[in-house]
Formats: C-alpha cells, structure tokens, sequence
C-alpha cells in the first residue's frame, strides 16, 4: 500500500486508512492556559502529575495488547505554575525510557516548547506533536498564553529546524471563520514546505463540554468537516497525512473527502481530552480497510528523522515499506 493511503472515494472500492494502536499517559493536567472548551486542565490545588507506578502500569497494559506508541501528554508549561522545569522534564525524559524499554515508542504532546527543551526530548520520541489550532487569535484564548498563533508556530518551526517528524492540526468550531481555517492549513503547509517535518495534520471538530465557556457553542456539521477534509486535501502537499479522529466523528464522509488517518487508537486508556467519548473498537469500523502504522509516518523511517534512543525499537518494528509488521 502506498505511503499517505489517500482515501478518496473510488465507487464501490473499500476505503482505507492508517492508524496507530497506543496508550495515553497524561503525565500532567496542570496547565498555564485556562482555554473556554477544555476540561483536562486543573488548577494547582488539584492538579496531579502521575506516579511512575501508574505510568508503568499502563505501559505494561499497553504491551500486552499489542500497542506500539505510548501517547504522553501534558498541560502547556506546567513548570511555569509549579516552578520545577528541569524535574518535569526529566521525569518525562525517564518515562519514554521506561516505554522504550517495554516495546513502545514515545510520541511527545508537551505544549509550548523552547529549542532547548525539543532538544532534551528528542533522542526519546520517535516523533512529537502540537496543534496550531487556528492562526487566529480567538476569544476562548484570551486567557491562554500558550495559544498565542505567533507563539505556537515558533515551537513547530523549531521541531522542523531539528527534523523531528511533527504532528499538528487545527481545532474546528472554537470561533474561528471559514477563511481562518484556510489561513492555518496555509500556515502548516508553509512550515513543511521550510522543513519538511509535518508527518500528519489533524482535522478535530470541537467537542463541547458542560460547564466551560464551550458549552452552548455548536459543533462544525459532518458536511462543514468534510469541505474542510477536502479544502485541506488540496492546501497540503501530498506527501501530508490527513488525520481525523475517529471517537469524534463518522469517520467515513472525511475519508471520503480526502482523509487517510485515524490517529491513536486505544485499546487500554480513554481519550483524556475528550473521555466521554470512547475509542471505536477496530472490528467496529465497518468499510474501512486498516492498516497500522508506528507513531512516525514511514517516510521519516526511512529518512531516519526519529529520536535515536528510538532507533532500535523501529527497526524491529517497522516492515520494509516503514508500516509496523503485521
């Protein structure tokens, strides 16, 4: 199967789709930004970083079923409430060992980072991630320094400088307009096109959750998400995974619409973002042929961008065209 598995409808003919099978360890929910439609994060007096033991325990849970990413997360900059950098990021530095060393490979979303800081983390992850969300500067950000365009361009841009294969996307229905969407899929194209590194862009509708300011905020219709599919398949280079998240949205109008990705799918962890909202099982996803990929997208296995401290473990589990073996 050709590498991006473009998905576009072919009449009767199956449609396809890559995804990877991980664990979601949120390593922090504490978070600088105070964002009007997330509920992940939590204040100082109640935030939580997770225990080594719980970590290990899910990782074990993940080997056993077969994962081959472990999906770390965390609130942006948390050190900045907390005032313990270094710790924190060496405790995440410990954890992707730790996974490395059970068979899966780290994939890092660690919110705002300085060079120095993608530096430190990269030799562990075969590759990271950050959304842009939108180039627009919108009223549920106004309390959210993290989510300043300019701000979050400069940490992918410096990802790319440093070749780690990137993951990103853009959030749908946070109060952005048609042509700001436009705006940041144009924004992402021209990192890649500098770089080189964007592996995939997400395409994520917002899920509104009671009691934040996104409650009463409509979501984009499944018609209004796969325009956008089909916008984003011509702004991107081919070379671009499209991805969409499965526990959100039908998943079949986006791929036939121009989509090839269904991101991680999890068979031992929720979605900690969104965990109302539970993972398709893969039997479940009638009329989609699927085939599972590594945390990084087999051109940069090929190009050997991963972390090095990774290399090893892609080696064994990567086949010849850079999928995962079957």
């Amino acid at each position: 199967m050709r590498e991006g598995v473009h998905a576009e409808a072919r009449g009767a003919e199956a449609l396809r789709a890559t995804f990877s099978r991980n664990v979601f360890i949120p390593v922090t929910d504490l978070c600088r930004n105070a964002c009007g439609y997330c509920s992940f994060r939590r204040d100082p007096d109640r935030a939580r970083v997770i225990s080594r033991s719980d970590a290990l325990r899910l990782m074990d849970r993940a080997q056993r079923a077969g994962c081959s990413e472990a999906l770390f997360t965390m609130g942006d900059r948390p050190w900045e409430v907390r005032g313990d950098r270094m710790e924190l990021l060496e405790y995440i530095v410990e954890l992707c060992e730790l996974a490395l060393e059970r068979g899966l490979l780290p994939h890092t979303n660690a919110g705002i980072l300085t060079r120095e800081e993608l530096e430190l983390l990269a030799p562990y992850n075969a590759s990271m991630g950050l959304m842009l969300e939108s180039t627009a500067h919108l009223k549920v950000h106004e309390r959210s320094p993290g989510k300043r365009p300019e701000v979050r361009i400069r940490t992918i841009s410096d990802a790319g400088a440093i070749r780690i294969p990137f993951t990103t996307g853009i959030l749908v229905g946070i109060g952005e307009g048609p042509e700001d969407r436009i705006r940041s899929l144009e924004a992402i194209a021209e990192l890649h096109r500098r770089y080189g590194h964007i592996q995939e862009v997400i395409i994520q509708p917002l899920d509104p959750k009671p009691g934040t300011e996104s409650e009463g905020m409509q979501p984009p219709s499944i018609g209004d998400m796969a325009e956008l599919v089909s916008i984003a398949r011509r702004v991107l280079q081919p070379e671009i995974s499209i991805q969409v998240p499965p526990n959100l949205v039908d998943p079949v109008p986006l791929l036939r619409a121009g989509a090839d990705d269904l991101g991680g799918i999890s068979p031992v962890t929720p979605d900690w973002i969104n965990p109302e909202r539970r993972w398709p099982e893969i039997d479940e996803l009638k009329g989609i042929v699927l085939v599972e990929r590594l945390p990084v997208y087999p051109r940069y296995v090929r190009l050997g961008w991963y972390g090095k401290r990774t290399e090893y473990l892609i080696r064994r589990l990567a086949d010849e065209s850079g999928l995962r073996k079957s």
